[in-house]
């Protein structure tokens, strides 16, 4: 049966329906997301051409569009399936595929064969963080206002982590880090625990106390500080202090998992049913 034609009323009114769909609220977060994937796709452009610090700054970049798409979209009540599938796939560009031929280029290759396997075993298992991380989204299993980690290692932590080598040789120098093994270790550690079920610290979710959030302006603060002179070194500070934060994460989640688990006690009633 053929469609009736539609007036040039009916016509204007379905446009300004569609128009109405495409507003500033939806836009904007989808917008940052995929500036975030043309950093990361930029960052693959510099380190064809040999510009590291130009390309560890692109994916940077790509992490600081990451955490401004999902406070955007919170923020102007825009979460959608839509937004979360392509901020997937623009982390997956940024932090999976840019940082494994930033450190193939600059490193891996000398390995020529064996490195660009490592490569590909970081994307693999970058991908598979990704869709593990959508499966449990939907299934409301990741990190809650009970349970404030990530299971295993998200993706832009795994690539600041993959980049470390290269944030310490703008500061000190190659003589070590640029060792193609040192890039092989890394991407083993930084792809076990993205695939593992090891928690991570989830910063949405994380409640201080009051002394707590005072130590943590002021490490903000001093980081904020030493960027301005030491960018390079601040960052690889900073993702030394995420490290170091696991272990601590790791035990606090086993405490509250014996604390969950722990039967509680039945009390004994009286012979009325009070305590």
């Amino acid at each position: 049966m053929a469609h009736e034609r539609q007036s040039p009323r009916q016509w204007a009114s379905e446009q300004l329906e569609r128009l109405e769909d495409l507003s500033v609220s939806r836009i904007v977060p989808s917008a940052l997301t995929l500036l975030g994937l043309c950093s990361g796709a930029t960052a693959i452009r510099f380190a064809l051409s040999g510009d590291w610090k130009w390309a560890v700054a692109a994916i940077f970049s790509a992490m600081l569009f990451d955490m401004l798409d999902g406070r955007a979209a919170r923020w102007l009540g825009a979460d959608s399936r839509f937004g979360a599938q392509l901020d997937s796939l623009a982390d997956l560009v940024s932090f999976g595929l840019a940082p494994a031929v930033v450190v193939y280029t600059w490193s891996l290759s000398e390995m020529d064969g064996p490195g660009w396997i490592a490569a590909l075993v970081f994307c693999a298992c970058s991908a598979i963080r990704l869709a593990r991380f959508n499966v449990e989204s939907a299934r409301d299993e990741g990190a809650t206002h009970s349970y404030p980690y990530f299971v295993g290692l998200p993706t832009p932590a795994a690539a600041g982590i993959m980049l470390l080598p290269l944030l310490l040789s703008f500061e000190f120098g190659n003589a070590l880090v640029r060792n193609p093994l040192f890039g092989v270790v890394l991407i083993a550690i930084t792809s076990v625990l993205m695939v593992s079920r090891v928690p991570t610290p989830s910063l949405k979710y994380i409640h201080l106390n009051r002394e707590g959030r005072i130590a943590t302006a002021m490490l903000v603060a001093a980081l904020a500080f030493l960027a301005i002179y030491v960018p390079w070194a601040t960052l690889a500070l900073g993702l030394l202090i995420y490290l170091a934060t696991i272990p601590f994460v790791i035990h606090r989640s086993h405490i509250g998992e014996d604390a969950v688990q722990r039967p509680r006690p039945v009390p004994i009633l009286s012979d009325d049913g009070s305590d």
